[in-house]
């Protein structure tokens, strides 16, 4: 009787903890090289306004001057809307200047969003890297 009572009780905990974003959320230095930042200026592909975090896809130049599509994790949207950013802030094709901590695994091309810029019309956010 007592298993037939536990065992839909353990399949609930189970599925209520397996949503819980603490075992979703990653370590910033497992992925990323908290000593390092790099500068990318390229074209806005696609902005995903999500959570845990925003993504960036940006069409840039590497180090050897070869366009990448490079994948930058961004700050939460509610992190983003306490300074300012909306889901329409960014548009696809904005030229865009990124600056950030690289990914681990070289040739990845991925970044941890640190400051974002478009020049063209002096629009600028700075966060924190370690969300």
């Amino acid at each position: 009787m007592k298993f037939a009572f536990l065992a839909p009780v353990g399949v609930a905990v189970l599925l209520i903890s397996g949503n819980s974003p603490v075992f979703a959320h990653h370590s910033v230095t497992a992925l990323y090289l908290p000593d390092k930042t790099i500068t990318i200026k390229g074209t806005l592909k696609e902005f995903l306004w999500r959570n845990p975090h925003s993504l960036f896809k940006v069409e840039a130049p590497d180090e050897n001057g070869e366009l990448q599509l490079w994948v930058v994790e961004g700050a939460a949207p509610t992190q983003l809307a306490a300074d300012g950013v909306t889901r329409t802030t960014l548009r696809v094709n904005d030229q865009i200047v990124v600056t950030g901590r690289p990914g681990r695994a070289s040739g990845d091309h991925r970044i941890l969003l640190q400051r974002i810029e478009r020049p063209s019309d002096g629009f600028k956010w700075q966060g924190n890297s370690a969300y």
